[in-house]
């Protein structure tokens, strides 16, 4: 199983990297699939978290539900998939061998991005990206992150990635017809031992026939004087014969790996494509004339046609021109009526808000109730004018009684400071 692996500065702009057998540099490939590398980095993380033992040890443990292949590459519920960012990024961290607290729900997750960020960054790993990037939970940024922590925790538990083992795949013999033209001393053989094995009751002993064969020769010698004649019934050799017959024939089974039934087969095969291609040559020569032929009367046809409707295309060519010339004339005048209709509604705009000012100046001429309001404020007016005077008077009065009272406490002070000698001497 390949990983792959995503370094950040590619994220931005759409670049996808891919790393073969181990934690090797990354060669950057761009291509239009470069927007969805992410769901197959999300892949490669679960499959890498199922080799941890996560759902055993850490999503048991704190009744988490098992995230999905697509679930930090798709925005569903950023505060859960925030958390659940934090839980495994920690508890990658611990599985790497480095300490790290399990994030609370209510931590300031600034503060936790940052302490995952520079644990990232002890391990070797590179993040030039800023913090708020994880901050949604989703995305490629946090699918980097815990791809690359997931890839130092299967470090530190000491885990390889093998190559693939791909299972020999044996291929079947193709079934050849029997060919009794073609006969190997092999075959033979291995029919002779197959009928033996199968057949022990019609077994040919050939020492015992031989030994029979020269016990008649010696007979026969012994009888040189007596004529050679047969006494076997012709019927009965007949029996025999027909009896014999099945053990006396040769079953060839041919060999698929054998070359001559493959020479074979490249002949028959190119004598049917011979013959085929001769049949089929004659059809699309036939058809091949009758196109051309038909495609001779339909020049001619066209050529004639051309000549004798000569004038007619002439006539419809000047025919086209004044057409041109007229759809030109009718452009022009659409274009003067089109500017008259605008002007014409410019003016009858102008002529509906010279009616709506003549209608309310006309209201308002025969309206009494301007009047009436003049009419009630003068009143008011004479009245606060009435009240007005009034309190004048009032200041007036009181300013007066002030000034009164005034000059008479002035006066008496200063009878007051006038005081007699005699007055004095008495003191």
């Amino acid at each position: 199983m390949a990983a792959a692996v995503v370094t950040p500065s590619g994220l931005e702009d759409g670049v996808s990297r891919s790393r073969g057998e181990g934690a090797g540099e990354a060669v950057v490939e761009r291509g239009p699939g470069a927007a969805y590398h992410m769901f197959v980095v999300m892949e490669d993380l679960v499959e890498k978290l199922k080799l941890l033992r996560y759902e055993e040890d850490l999503l048991r443990k704190n009744n988490l539900k098992p995230p999905s292949r697509h679930y930090f590459a798709l925005p569903t519920n950023p505060g859960e998939q925030f958390y659940m960012f934090c839980t495994l990024a920690a508890w990658l961290i611990n599985k790497a061998g480095r300490p790290f607290e399990q994030p609370q729900e209510y931590d300031d997750p600034n503060a936790t991005i940052s302490n995952i960020l520079s644990e990232l960054r002890s391990f070797g790993r590179t993040a030039d990206f800023p913090p708020s990037k994880l901050k949604s939970g989703y995305g490629a940024h946090v699918c980097y992150v815990l791809d690359c922590l997931a890839e130092e925790a299967l470090k530190y538990i000491g885990f390889t990635w093998k190559r693939p083992t791909y299972p020999v795949e044996e291929l079947e013999e193709e079934t050849v017809a029997e060919d009794d033209a073609e006969l190997t001393l092999n075959k033979v053989d291995e029919e002779f031992v197959e009928e033996e094995t199968d057949n022990e009751e019609n077994f040919i002993d050939l020492s015992v026939l031989k030994a029979q064969t020269y016990r008649l020769d010696m007979n026969e010698s012994a009888k040189q004087e007596d004529i050679l004649e047969s006494t076997t019934d012709a019927a009965e050799w007949s029996l025999e014969v027909e009896r014999v017959l099945p053990q006396l024939k040769v079953t060839i089974r041919t060999d698929n790996k054998d070359w001559r039934i493959h020479v074979d087969q490249m002949h028959q095969h190119k004598s049917g494509i011979e013959s085929a291609l001769k049949e089929t040559k004659g059809f699309l020569d036939k058809l091949h004339n009758e196109i051309s032929r038909t495609l001779e009367k339909i020049g001619s046809r066209e050529k004639y046609i051309n000549n004798q409707l000569q004038h007619l295309i002439q006539e419809h060519r000047a025919t086209q021109a004044q057409l041109s010339e007229a759809r030109e004339r009718y452009q022009q005048g659409n274009g003067g009526v089109t500017e008259r209709t605008r002007l014409l509604s410019e003016v009858t705009e102008e002529l509906e808000k010279v009616k709506q000012e003549m209608e309310e100046k006309g209201n308002s001429m025969t309206d009494g109730a301007p009047l009436v309001k003049i009419k009630q404020s003068l009143t008011k007016l004479k009245q606060e004018t009435i009240q007005m005077d009034i309190r004048i008077g009032v200041v007036e009065h009181t300013l007066l009684q002030s000034k009164l009272k005034e000059k008479s406490n002035m006066t008496r002070d200063m009878h007051a400071t006038i005081i007699p000698e005699s007055a004095i001497g008495s003191y």
